[in-house]
């Protein structure tokens, strides 16, 4: 499975950005989907995840009520909608999801830059 996320930029303090991840090479349907970020010297967080079989989503204590993920199984493609950012949401972005029927992640994609104004 190959993964791109897009739509990163510079926006301000209480904006908005809708990250976007489309896969090829396989179907999000029965794949855990999760997107993560990253800042230089710090561990990767999962900022967001999707299990496909409960349609459960879990956040990140920092981004709930702000963030929310979603997945169009028709576009194969997952979403990140990100409100009221903030400047400690300044970071890489990116998404990654599990072998079909996993609950593990195996495959990431390259990020998306995410840069927060104060």
């Amino acid at each position: 499975v190959q993964l791109q996320a897009s739509g990163g930029g510079l926006v301000q303090t209480g904006g908005s950005l809708n990250l976007s991840c489309v896969a090829s090479g396989g179907t999000l349907s029965t794949r855990l989907v999760g997107w993560f970020r990253q800042v230089a010297g710090k561990e990767r967080e999962n900022v967001a995840s999707y299990r496909w079989n409960t349609g459960d989503t879990n956040y990140l204590d920092s981004v709930k009520g702000r963030f929310t993920i979603s997945v169009d199984n028709a576009q194969n493609t997952a979403y990140l909608q990100m409100n009221n950012v903030k400047p400690e949401d300044t970071a890489v972005y990116s998404c990654g999801v599990g072998k079909m029927y996993a609950l593990r992640y195996s495959y990431w994609g390259q990020g998306t830059l995410v840069t927060v104004s104060s």
